[in-house]
């Protein structure tokens, strides 16, 4: 019996090495771009989260297979190993905690899609319309139409977003979240920019022969900047 404790608490302490290992390694090849709107920091802790999962995982059945594989190998012995029919209470452990684990990644995932999908104050609305193979923007509020999308600091911005001919979708990187544009039908995104800079639109749904070169321009800006930019666009629509 305490041979046996002492064989699970040096794998514990092994899978726990083994976990941070792999957490690590992952975490430093699977490197996310910059977080640019309010609604990546949740995005991103469940993905890490995720990659926390998958290490422990790793670990879990590397490390007691290496482990039984050196401590337990036969040394000289070629008969049959004692057989052993199951342990109901390991079954069980194995059965009810992925589940335990399930129900909450998909109550996370799901309060989480609640919350950075929910209608917010004073939002911004920008239209989108994805085509073979662009983009094309307009602005309710000024009435302007442009192919690069300029966006304020720190203002709540409400896409409409559709296609005139096939599924579109459509992902900034740094913005994290993405919806498709979908022929006939207008769908939504909601994000806050926090981050002032030059990002790069692209389409994340194959949607034909130039689908890799269905990219566009996305701008955010400063409050001042963004009313001067908005003042020009209505000065060209009055010329």
């Amino acid at each position: 019996m305490a041979n046996n404790r002492r064989h699970f608490i040096i794998a514990t302490l092994l899978i726990i090495v083994c976990t941070w290992l792999v957490y690590e390694v992952l975490d430093s090849v699977l490197v996310k771009p910059v977080a640019a709107v309010a609604e990546a920091a949740p995005i991103d802790e469940m993905f890490d989260q995720h990659i926390w999962l998958i290490a422990f995982l790793f670990a879990l059945v590397v490390v007691f297979m290496c482990y039984a594989l050196i401590v337990f190998r036969a040394r000289g012995d070629e008969g049959d190993g004692e057989h052993i029919h199951g342990n109901g209470t390991l079954e069980i452990v194995w059965t009810v905690v992925p589940c335990f684990i399930l129900v909450y990644f998909g109550w996370y995932a799901t309060t989480m899609l609640f919350d950075i999908t929910k209608e917010l104050p004073d939002e911004y609305v920008v239209s989108a319309e994805g085509r073979q193979w662009s983009w094309l923007f307009s602005y309710p509020d000024t009435g302007a139409v442009t192919e690069v999308l300029v966006l304020e600091v720190d203002k709540p911005v409400r896409m409409h977003l559709t296609s005139d001919d096939v599924l579109h979708n459509f992902w900034v990187p740094e913005f994290r979240v993405k919806q498709d544009t979908v022929p006939g039908k207008i769908t939504y995104l909601r994000f806050t920019p926090t981050v002032i800079g030059e990002y790069r639109l692209v389409c994340a749904e194959l949607c034909g022969r130039n689908h890799s070169g269905m990219e566009a321009v996305v701008r955010v800006v400063p409050s001042d900047e963004f009313k001067l930019w908005q003042s020009e666009q209505l000065a060209q629509l009055q010329e």
